[in-house]
Parts: structure tokens; C-alpha cells; sequence
């Protein structure tokens, strides 16, 4: 099967996450699922839809605070690594309950580190321990390497869509670009995989730059709870 891939480099915190909504809606009409690596031209933080922002911005230093589309807890992008999938509802991923496609994702990127030398495991069970934040303690099935958190993820799964977006706190003496192209191999090797750039056209930029500047820049919609 032929997956498209977007490596989009370093965007605004807003921008990022436009790039994602837009490629949740457009991935229908695409017809197959989309991965996005992408990094921050300034450190940032964004933090789950259903979050209130009082109590998000006592949480964190890290501005701008954005709110994104998917769940989850706060997310310091100040060192990670982000990434994002899109799949079309057509999809098998897109029929998996929420925990099995947490886990799936998850083991993915377990396996991607595991080729790069660093053996990391994924979480048996639940280990919070500051509540409304994503990289204090740990989620069953989030990615943990020498006891601590490395990886999590949040998902939002539309008429349009599957949303995944996941941030990582990459080990020691590891190159993001060895990552992300362990991350394809894997995807090659176990689901036959085969990657082909994203074209990108007007209409997927025009409406990035649209929900930039009238959504995720705007205190309307950060702040809305």
C-alpha cells in the first residue's frame, strides 16, 4: 500500500498545528494516510482540546500556549521530536478503538529505536503523577525507555478521519533523522508500506494558512475555556 509523506521542517507553533487539522480534513480526498515529521521555530507548548487554560499556563513557563484539536495532556515542545498521521476513514487504522490504535502507534515507534540501539518498551499500565501533563508519568502503551517516559500521543477521530499526533523525548546519542527513517522502514517491513511525497497544493495551503490565522494564532480559541 502507498502512504504519503510530508517532512514540512521547522513552522510556527500555529502553523504546526493548522498543518495538522488541514491534513485531517483533506486526507479523505487524498485517499490514503499521511505522515508529517515536523519541528518549532520557537519553543512552545500545546495542550489537550478538552484543557482549561487557567489551569494549563500554571503548568508551564513554555509561550505560546497552543490548544490543539486532539486530547491529551500538556506537551513541552521545547527539545521533542513531533510527528503526525492522518488516515482516511476508509482505513483500517481508523476502525481500531482509541486504546488499540494508541498502542499500535506506539509500538511502532518502539520498534524504531529498538533498530537505532535503544531498547525502549511500552508501559503495562498507568503512572501519573502530575495530572494534565503529558510527560509526568506515563499512560499504558506510551513508550518508555530506562523507566521514563519518551513518547505519547493524542488522537481525534472525526467523519473526515483519524487524527494521531505524537511528540517524543528522544534518548541520548540519537539522531532524529536516523528516526525518522527507521520509522519508514518499520512501516515498510511490517505493513509493506511504500512512501510517496505529499504534493502539496493550493487548497491544502491556503487553508494551513487560514486556520493559522484565524484559529490556533487567536486567544479566542487557546483561551476558549
Amino acid at each position: 500500500m502507498s502512504w504519503l509523506l510530508l517532512n514540512s521542517g521547522v513552522c510556527s507553533p500555529a502553523d504546526n498545528m493548522a498543518w495538522d487539522e488541514a491534513l485531517l480534513e483533506a486526507v479523505s480526498r487524498l485517499g490514503r494516510p499521511v505522515l508529517r515529521f515536523y519541528g518549532w521555530t520557537e519553543p512552545a507548548a500545546t495542550f489537550g482540546y478538552f484543557q482549561k487554560y487557567a489551569e494549563v499556563e500554571r503548568l508551564t513557563g513554555l509561550r505560546p500556549l497552543i490548544r490543539r484539536s486532539t486530547g491529551g495532556g500538556l506537551v513541552p515542545h521545547d527539545a521533542d521530536w513531533t510527528y503526525s498521521l492522518a488516515f482516511p476513514p476508509d482505513d483500517a487504522w481508523y476502525a481500531l478503538r482509541a486504546t488499540e490504535s494508541y498502542e499500535r502507534v506506539h509500538e511502532w515507534v518502539r520498534v524504531a529505536f529498538e533498530q537505532l540501539g535503544a531498547p525502549a518498551e511500552l508501559s503495562p499500565c498507568c503512572r501519573k503523577e502530575a495530572p494534565g501533563q503529558c510527560f509526568i508519568g506515563a499512560e499504558q502503551f506510551d513508550v518508555l525507555l530506562d523507566g521514563r517516559k519518551i513518547a505519547g500521543a493524542a488522537q481525534r477521530r472525526t467523519r473526515d478521519g483519524l487524527l494521531i499526533q505524537g511528540s517524543i523525548q528522544p534518548p541520548a546519542r540519537t539522531e532524529r533523522a536516523a528516526f525518522e527513517r527507521a520509522f519508514c522502514d518499520v512501516a515498510t517491513r511490517q505493513w509493506q508500506v511504500e512512501w510517496l511525497k505529499l504534493p502539496l497544493d493550493d487548497a491544502l495551503v491556503e487553508r494551513v494558512t487560514e486556520l493559522s490565522r484565524t484559529k490556533y494564532s487567536q486567544s479566542t480559541h487557546n483561551q476558549r475555556r
